[in-house]
């Protein structure tokens, strides 16, 4: 599989009124085209601040970051799709016009094509017969596929998931990631989650991306092979309970030699 992203030595410093903080150190790993991967770390390590820099909203001090060969900035927007901790959808517009709200804000040449991909998807994902709906009328769970869709109608090549599930109940949060990685999978999407949730991540992803805290470092990558085609099928596999204790221990054990 070919890599779609690359993070090349990359460090970020930003100012305070008192200090200058060095936030991320010499970070580096890779993101393979469909591969989904995941971002744990200490709070406050800068897991928001690498989404950040992915999606040109931030620039680099130094090193690189390389998205489909070409070295990111603010010209490469249209590339990623980003999902909030908030779903942000407009509740004075329909579905259909949350879907569509990122078509109406910039040209595309083809946008006939995207609002038929726009239908196909609601159809695809059960939400056709709620286009016309407010979001208000809507699930928690409905309005996170709603919030997927209206990023994918724009056809990114990676998403990017900031906790995407922490303002939902925990018996909606396992249905919901369920329905996110159906889509992402179905729709052979790249993706990178950031979470505190040490079993939602494990759940999710093909790739666990361990940071130390700041000034943040890669501190291990695990490849994740656990059986089950869903993330709750996967919190059934023998292996994951040794795996959740040893993510803990990297992340609660800092002087750990790796």
């Amino acid at each position: 599989m070919d890599t779609l992203l690359r993070f090349d030595n990359v460090n970020f410093f930003y100012q305070t009124k008192k200090e200058e903080v060095h936030a991320l150190q010499d970070l580096n790993f890779t993101v393979d085209e469909l591969e989904f991967a995941s971002i744990v770390g200490p709070s406050g390590c800068g897991k928001t601040t690498i989404l950040s820099l992915i999606a040109g909203l931030l620039p680099v001090s130094s090193g690189s970051i390389i998205l489909g060969g070409e070295k990111v900035g603010k010209n490469n927007h249209q590339q990623i799709g980003y999902m909030f901790q908030r779903d942000h959808l407009f509740e004075w517009r329909t579905i259909w016009k949350n879907i569509t709200l990122g078509l109406e804000l910039q040209k595309y040449e083809n946008k006939e094509e995207k609002l038929a991909f726009a239908k196909e998807l609601l159809q695809k994902y059960d939400l056709y017969g709620f286009q016309n709906r407010k979001p208000r009328e809507l699930s928690g769970g409905m309005r996170q596929r709603v919030a997927l869709i209206r990023t994918l109608v724009l056809e990114p090549k990676l998403l990017l998931l900031d906790e995407p599930f922490s303002a939902l109940d925990f018996q909606t949060r396992l249905n919901v990631c369920d329905d996110v990685y159906e889509i992402i999978k179905s729709e052979k999407k790249t993706a990178i989650l950031v979470t505190h949730d040490i079993s939602e991540a494990l759940s999710m992803s093909d790739k666990l991306i361990i940071l130390s805290s700041r000034p943040a470092t890669v501190k291990h990558i695990e490849m994740l092979k656990l059986n089950g085609e869903t993330p709750l099928l996967r919190r059934e596999d023998p292996r994951f309970g040794s795996l959740f204790d040893f993510v803990w221990k990297k992340l609660t054990n800092e002087k750990e030699k790796t």
